[in-house]
């Protein structure tokens, strides 16, 4: 009976069904494999749990990416197949046009008069001056406002340049006119020169006696107070203090708010604070008392045994 049961083994083992369903999953194995190496570098593929289930799913997510692939391969043809039919189109009928097109401007340019000649071949060369590809009397008309700007700021500086130009050359003749003055051979001093010095001379000494006086009060002062200019990091502080006053101020005023309407007597806002109080614990007595006739009207009524 052994010997039956081990030969029954064998045979399920070895039965072609069994064998024809071990290859169908070896080679949908190896389409799994190959589809992802193709999406996936070969060692950046995620590891994942061989099994029934897992060999379905990704058959069927490789099934949709190919349906998916098709579709976009198709539409990419169909687009540059349809891109293609257009510039063909496009360059017959540029081919078509170009010589009307190249007629009716010989035929306006002939039949223009002198002053449209003229005023086209002054936009043709605003436009070329300016750099506008496709020339607009409106864009050109801009162009010009700009460049009538620019003119007019050119012609103040312009202005004002002149005017320090002039400045500077007086100054430079009244030196010269000093230097020639010093240069001659009979220059003579004015008179007052020699007083003004005596007397600068007296006041630069008189000035430096009182100098060690002026050190010692400054060296006090700077003692005394205190110089230190504040820097950054001290405006920072101060900054959160004030930020962190100003966050408390706020607060104090919303619990203020809620005592706006007492009088300023604490015995008159004590005693209305204590009728307000009394007056809540009315309505509080007065909900209690409705609530509990709520319960007692839809609570059910206790069946008789």
């Amino acid at each position: 009976m052994a010997h039956h049961r081990l030969l029954s083994q064998d045979s399920a083992i070895f039965s072609p069904s069994v064998a024809r369903i071990a290859a169908s999953t070896a080679r949908d194995w190896s389409y799994i494999d190959a589809w992802l190496s193709s999406k996936f570098h070969p060692r950046s593929v995620p590891p994942f749990e061989r099994n029934n289930d897992t060999l379905k799913a990704l058959l069927a997510l490789a099934s949709v990416n190919e349906s998916a692939d098709e579709e976009r391969n198709l539409v990419a043809k169909s687009e540059a197949a349809a891109l293609q039919d257009l510039t063909e189109s496009e360059s017959k009928i540029d081919q078509t046009s170009r010589p009307l097109r190249e007629g009716l401007i010989e035929a306006v340019q002939h039949n223009l008069p002198t002053d449209g000649h003229t005023a086209l071949d002054a936009m043709a060369n605003m436009a070329l001056q300016f750099g506008v590809a496709f020339p607009e009397p409106e864009i050109l008309g801009r162009r010009m406002c700009q460049l009538q700007s620019s003119i007019h700021d050119a012609e103040h500086m312009k202005a004002r340049v002149e005017i320090l130009h002039k400045h500077i050359d007086e100054e430079a003749a009244r030196i010269n006119d000093t230097l020639k003055d010093l240069q001659r051979e009979d220059y003579q001093p004015p008179a007052h020169l020699a007083k003004q010095n005596l007397e600068m001379q007296r006041k630069v000494k008189a000035l430096a006696t009182k100098l060690p006086e002026l050190q010692d009060k400054v060296a006090a002062l700077a003692a005394s107070a205190d110089l230190s200019h504040p820097t950054i990091a001290d405006l920072a502080r101060d900054e959160q203090e004030y930020l962190s006053v100003l966050a408390r101020k706020k607060e104090l005023d919303l619990q203020l708010a809620s005592f706006q309407g007492l009088p300023s007597n604490p015995d008159m806002a004590r005693a209305e604070l204590e009728e307000l109080r009394d007056q809540l614990r009315s309505i509080e007595s007065r909900r209690d008392a409705v609530f509990e006739g709520l319960v007692e009207r839809e609570s059910p009524v206790k069946r008789r045994r």
